[in-house]
């Protein structure tokens, strides 16, 4: 029998015996997704919404506790949105768009990151990801209930992969013992430590960084700390070199201390030394009850290719990077973002397979921006020598009063929407004086429509979406079709589809992706251009 360790939030998928473990012969499905968290749930149900028969098979039979992964960002929402479920999250969750940055006891600065209006979905939510999955799970349930073909197996371990050419063979442990299946793609997404990952002998490539950081959930009810995030540069209350506070659902608070390296990690996790911190932060006539805890350490790292062959890798399986800037999970959403319809296309004959190294290509680039500035935060949280430890502090005293210095300073420069310069499925951007935010390659900036919001009208196909600018209803380019939006200045009563998409042009038509990304964009509708950035788009050419 397969041990189970895992303490379960919600025990959602209880382990049944399948079919395939009786067939004489192992049993072909066209996707197989390993790993039932977040980023394998999301997998599954942007797969499943296509009509593509997808599999998850995980070692547990739920979705386990702890809040782990918390910040969830305006662009994960959108995903989430699209997928069915992105209200009942934001209905949940604790918005917060405002952050604070404090050095000692003092109020270096603030900052504001959705300050324009005009979004369906704020900066960031506070949300347990237990209930991020829930979520998910939920929506999955709704899926198949209108025929969606997706299957959640747990306490379904998989224990070998082999790569056989056109498709993968998979060795899988349950209560009842062995079975093997075998799947057209398998996709890892089976978190940091990823056992196919080593499966397959590859490996992350990267920085880990000596600091270790407590996470304390606690269970408070405190009118003293608003809706924010706050976090110190060496508080005086002596916790930790650093500390970082959020608030989440349900009266629960995440607490962050830095700690160092050299600890004692047994010792550290005593619920005795942590309320020492606590009570050190809060005071001791704060009463509050400990919900969770846990210590980790920074590493940012990649797999250098997240494809290979038939075994294609996303979320923390494919790249790791520090807590600090919310870009694990938030990246994750946008792998799956950016696989889910280029895999669609390729297995429904649209497109060739040669279109999922796109993906590869832009989640690569996509890592190394979350990389980057995920190193940059740690560099500037944890210095490591005298003399930057000593920048860092000039730069937060010089930030108090002098606005210069505030982009300077780093305490984790939050997660935004990936933006695929110059990259290979980018069509023209021929739309002079245009806002470089909607730009070939960018996500789609929501605005505000009469009754709704654009990214809810731009669904998840192939667009033309045109400005004040003639165009057909609809075009098909071997088999993949291409449906119009037509907006002009009546529906934009705010102004912000102007300021958004427009710019100084009079008209403008964009090409967007099934991921709500800029293909490409013309003042006017050229049919010849269109059709060649849609067969760009889709990998043909």
């Amino acid at each position: 029998m397969l041990q189970d360790r895992y303490t379960l939030a919600f025990r959602v998928y209880p382990y049944a015996r399948s079919a395939d473990q009786d067939a004489p012969a192992p049993v072909r499905h066209p996707v197989v997704v390993g790993g039932g968290g977040p980023i394998g749930l999301a997998m599954a149900l942007d797969l499943g919404r296509q009509g593509i028969p997808v599999l998850v098979l995980d070692d547990h039979e739920g979705i386990g506790m702890g809040s782990r992964a918390i910040c969830f960002s305006k662009r994960a929402l959108e995903i989430a949105d699209r997928y069915g479920c992105g209200e009942a999250m934001l209905e949940k969750g604790v918005v917060w768009n405002v952050g604070k940055v404090f050095h000692d006891d003092r109020q270096v600065f603030e900052f504001n990151l959705l300050p324009e209006t005009g979004h369906k979905f704020p900066a960031f939510i506070n949300l347990q990801q237990p209930y991020f999955e829930r979520f998910l799970f939920d929506q999955i349930e709704a899926e198949r209930a209108r025929g969606a073909p997706i299957e959640i197996r747990g306490k379904n371990r998989i224990d070998a992969v082999e790569d056989a050419g056109d498709h993968v063979r998979i060795a899988i442990t349950t209560p009842d013992g062995p079975y093997a299946l075998e799947a057209d793609w398998l996709i890892a997404c089976d978190g940091a430590g990823s056992p196919i990952r080593a499966m397959l002998g590859l490996d992350f490539e990267g920085r880990v960084f000596q600091d270790s950081f407590l996470i304390a959930d606690i269970r408070m009810k405190s009118t003293e700390f608003p809706t924010e995030r706050w976090f110190w540069f060496e508080p005086w209350f002596k916790s930790g070199a650093s500390t970082l506070l959020h608030k989440q659902p349900d009266d629960v608070w995440r607490i962050d201390f830095q700690i160092g390296w050299d600890v004692d990690r047994k010792e550290e996790m005593k619920p005795e030394n942590i309320r020492r911190r606590l009570d050190a932060m809060l005071g001791p006539e704060v009463e509050y009850d400990i919900v969770w805890s846990s210590i980790y350490t920074f590493q940012c790292r990649r797999m250098r290719k997240f494809t290979h062959n038939r075994v294609i890798f996303a979320g923390d399986s494919a790249h790791q990077v520090s807590p600090f800037g919310a870009r694990g999970a938030n990246s994750g959403m946008q792998d799956v973002d950016n696989l889910g319809w280029k895999l669609g296309l390729v297995m429904s004959g649209q497109a060739p397979a040669s279109l999922i190294e796109s993906y590869n290509e832009e989640r690569v680039h996509g890592a190394d921006e979350n990389i980057l500035n995920s190193t940059r935060a740690t560099d500037f949280i944890t210095p490591k020598s005298k003399t930057s430890h000593i920048f860092r502090n000039a730069v937060l005293d010089l930030a108090e009063h002098m606005p210069f210095a505030r982009s300077l300073v780093n305490s984790g420069r939050l997660s935004v929407p990936c933006t695929y310069d110059g990259l290979s499925l980018n069509g023209p951007d021929a739309l002079a004086g245009s806002p470089a935010r909607s730009r070939p390659g960018s996500a789609c900036a929501d605005a505000p429509l009469e009754g709704g919001y654009l990214l809810d009208r731009l669904g998840d196909g192939f667009v033309i979406l045109t400005l004040d600018a003639a165009a057909p209803e609809s075009i098909e380019e071997d088999g993949v079709v291409a449906r119009r939006l037509a907006l002009g200045a009546a529906d934009d009563a705010s102004g912000a589809l102007r300021e958004r998409y427009l710019g100084d042009a009079a008209s403008a038509v964009y090409l967007i992706r099934p991921d709500q990304h800029v293909a490409a964009r013309w003042e006017n509708y050229d049919e010849a251009a269109l059709r060649a950035a849609l067969r760009k788009a889709c990998g043909k050419d």
